[in-house]
Order: structure tokens, then sequence, then C-alpha cells
């Protein structure tokens, strides 16, 4: 079976239809960080991880590209809802919806139904059964939570969700690590791989290393946001401002003064366009 070709099928047959009832259905104000671009980038890392798997000898079922794009690009969709750890559910019942309105027997599609409710199990104990689409999505959204972009996508659901300026870094880096753990656990077969994503993980590391050790010293109340605590303190005011980060981009005098905000959103905005264009497998 020729995966690259199932891939473009797969597209032909369900990407237009599957990011129109996206855009219908998801708020991006509320969670942009989530948003139609993070399930793009999700489902360019399945096709990348089912062809590693697929070196190894990994057999997979005819319409499993089918599956796995329909997973990608629903598997957050229950965010517009709920933001907190049951938003995979909400997902799930998008995707009923979304499998009734394409006259699609629901039936057909438990497999489906079921990766995207237990998708964000993120504790990686080794329990339980886990099928060929929870593993390539649960990866594949697992690796779009490091460098810029993870940076930007973890403050974002974290603030959303009131944990504290003081324990987000730790959090953060708690939580990303077993990330990347499961991944290089899985994929250790593919040194470039797994080399590639762990630049992307040490970056993210590093940011919230820093950020922790700047904590004493800093005001979040401060007119002048500066360093690592000052990009989290601008993604608050982002949000409380509903400021679309496409937006906040466009106006470099927001960061541009500081170092560190400098570097941090020009390498944000660099990694989202490059992320966005069209991948060659």
């Amino acid at each position: 079976m020729n995966l690259t070709a199932t891939f473009e099928s797969a597209e032909i047959r369900f990407r237009q239809i599957l990011e129109d009832f996206f855009v219908n259905i998801y708020d991006e104000k509320s969670l942009s960080s989530h948003g139609i671009e993070h399930h793009r980038r999700v489902w360019e890392n399945a096709k990348q991880l089912t062809l590693a798997l697929a070196s190894q000898n990994k057999v997979f079922n005819d319409d499993f590209a089918s599956r796995l794009i329909i997973v990608c690009f629903m598997h957050d969709t229950g965010m517009s809802i709920d933001s907190g750890f049951i938003h995979g559910k909400h997902s799930k019942s998008l995707c009923v919806r979304f499998l009734n309105e394409q006259k699609l027997p629901i039936e057909e599609f438990k497999d489906v139904l079921d990766t995207i409710e237990n998708h964000d199990n993120k504790e990686y104990n080794g329990t339980g059964e886990v099928n060929d689409l929870l593993l390539v999505l649960s990866v594949a959204d697992d690796l779009d939570a490091f460098g810029f972009t993870g940076i930007y996508r973890y403050s974002d659901i974290y603030i959303e969700r009131k944990i504290s300026y003081s324990e987000i870094g730790n959090k953060i880096r708690e939580n990303a690590r077993k990330r990347f753990d499961n991944f290089e656990k899985l994929f250790n077969f593919s040194e470039e791989l797994c080399m590639g994503h762990k630049s992307k993980y040490d970056l993210l590391d590093d940011f919230f290393d820093k950020y922790n050790k700047q904590l004493n010293s800093y005001n979040f109340k401060t007119d002048k946001p500066f360093a690592y605590c000052g990009v989290l303190q601008l993604f608050s005011k982002m949000k409380d401002e509903q400021i679309q980060l496409s937006k906040f981009l466009d106006n470099s005098d927001s960061y541009s003064y500081d170092p560190v905000m400098n570097w941090y959103f020009n390498g944000l905005s660099t990694e989202m366009k490059k992320s966005n264009m069209p991948q060659r497998l």
C-alpha cells in the first residue's frame, strides 16, 4: 500500500469539509492557540509519524488515512465548548454531528470516536489498549506542544485554565517532559526524527526554566513587560483584550524593545509561517 497516495486521497475526500465544519463551530477568539492551524499541524505530524512506523514494517488498514485525518481535525473541537480536561467528550459529540452531516454510519467509526474522546490522556501509564489511531494522534498532538509554538499553546491554555503565574512554569515543564519521553520511547528507532523534535522540546524547557528563575523578581502588573515573564504577561493581555496573535505579531512595538521578547515573538512568527507551508512527504 502506498501510504502517501492514501494520504492524498483522504485529503481530497475529507480535508475541505473538515475545515469548513471546524470553522463553523470553533470560536477562534476564545482559544486561538487550538484553532484550525493547530489541527493542520497535527495532521502533518501524523502523516510523518505514520510513515516512520511504516518504515518499521508496521502495516495499516487501507482506510487508516481517512480515519486519521478525521481525528486530527476533530480532536480539539470541543475546546470551543470547554477548555478543561473533558474537552475530548465534547469533541467526540461534535464528531458525531460531523459524521451525521456527511451521512457516514456512526457504528463504523467507533475507533475514531474513542480516539477523539481519549486523546488527552497524557499520563502514559501503559494501562489500557492503545489503537493505532490513538497512538499516532496522541504523539502528533504532543509534537505541536514544543518549540516557539508550544510555548504559546501551553501558555494560552494554562492561562485559560487559571493556573497561577507561580505554578505555570513547573507544570508546563513536567507535562512537556512526559510528552517528549513518550515520543522518544515510541520512536527511538528514528534518530533523525527524535533529534529534530528534541531541539524544539529543549527550547521550550529552557524557556520555562529561565521563566522560573525570573519569577521572584518580576511584577506581573508592570506597564513595561520584559523577558520570559513578560512573554506570558503579554499572552495574558492578548487574552483579556481578545487580541488575535496575528494582529499582535504585526505590531512589533509591543515587544521589540526587549531582546528576549523580540527573540521569542520573531521566532514564533517564523516557526508558524514555516509550519503552514505545504509539506512534502
